[in-house]
């Protein structure tokens, strides 16, 4: 057969959408599910550090404010893939440039624009005012966080640095959000190691970035010509060396915890925790989806779990 491309393009991936992609499918049952998809759920992993505020303020066994952190989980989930799925219409003609991102639903046209542009509105207009319903204050955080995300989508995240900073304050504000929802005050030390640790899953991600589409990172993203492998490699090293050290001096140094210091036995799997994200992240190529990590990475996956049982026992049985 012959064909009318040059030697090497074989290689490259198709960019172009074919156009029985860009309309959306007849199959009334694939659009659903491409609609859940665009949503991300995979995504909604990162609505786990929610459940912090409600474990070290020792209210784990209580049932009014399981209660309330199970809420606020399922409302950031869905604030949450309300945002994903604009930032998906913004970065559409961009995604469709991506290897991956050209495989999500509204880059690869199985997902009408307006569509995900109505479901995103909606969800907002109901879970917010649903959410100052609950309590005033988890509304606030709730406003301020979608504010700052869709920021982020519009321009935000075409300022060097800046982008990566308003990504950790997206944890910084779930973080801050399961906290206030059942009325308890905010440790400095939930701050510092979220923003600490949101940083070193944000600089791996723009890495993996860079690395993945090399001279096509200009196309994709503008502001990954700002940065370059060693930069953002350094930027890791002091991030991922601050959230050891934070989360070491949280452990014998702050008021809520018990005095005999215990905690300080969870440091080794905070440190295989970086470690293994490091390994990921410069021996397999792999950081670009933290979320995806999380939920197929056995080692880390097994760390986290032994990490939160021995906290958790800790914390509520072994606190003389």
């Amino acid at each position: 057969m012959k064909t009318n491309q040059m030697p090497g393009e074989l290689l490259k991936p198709d960019l172009q959408i074919p156009n029985d992609l860009i309309t959306p499918p007849a199959n009334n049952h694939a659009l659903p599910m491409n609609l859940l998809l665009a949503m991300r759920p995979k995504q909604w992993t990162k609505n786990g550090i929610i459940v912090a505020g409600l474990v070290f303020s020792l209210n784990l066994f209580q049932p009014v404010p399981v209660a309330l952190t199970f809420a606020a989980l399922v409302i950031f989930c869905l604030l949450s893939s309300a945002i994903y799925l604009v930032n998906d219409v913004v970065d559409i003609e961009k995604d469709k440039q991506h290897p991956l991102k050209r495989l999500r639903p509204i880059a690869a046209g199985l997902v009408p624009a307006p569509l995900a542009i109505g479901l995103s509105a909606a969800i907002v207009g109901v879970l917010i005012p649903v959410s100052l319903f609950i309590n005033i204050g988890f509304g606030a955080v709730a406003i301020t966080y979608v504010a700052t995300m869709f920021a982020y989508s519009f321009f935000l995240k075409h300022i060097l640095i800046i982008d990566v900073f308003v990504l950790a304050a997206g944890f910084v504000l779930r973080a801050m959000s399961g906290a206030v929802i059942i009325h308890v005050a905010i440790s400095p030390w939930l701050y510092v190691c979220t923003v600490l640790l949101a940083l070193f899953l944000g600089l791996s991600k723009r890495r993996h970035e860079l690395l993945l589409l090399d001279a096509e990172a200009l196309n994709h993203r503008k502001i990954l010509q700002e940065y370059s492998a060693p930069l953002l490699e350094e930027m890791i090293s002091v991030v991922s060396s601050a959230t050891i050290m934070a989360y070491s001096l949280y452990t014998f140094s702050a008021e809520n915890l018990p005095k005999n210091h215990y905690m300080m036995f969870t440091i080794p799997f905070v440190l295989y925790a970086i470690f293994r994200y490091l390994y990921l992240v410069y021996r397999k190529d792999e950081g670009g989806s933290p979320e995806q990590l999380l939920l197929t990475d056995i080692p880390l996956i097994a760390d986290i779990l032994v990490w939160g049982i021995a906290a958790i026992g800790i914390l509520y049985f072994f606190k003389f």
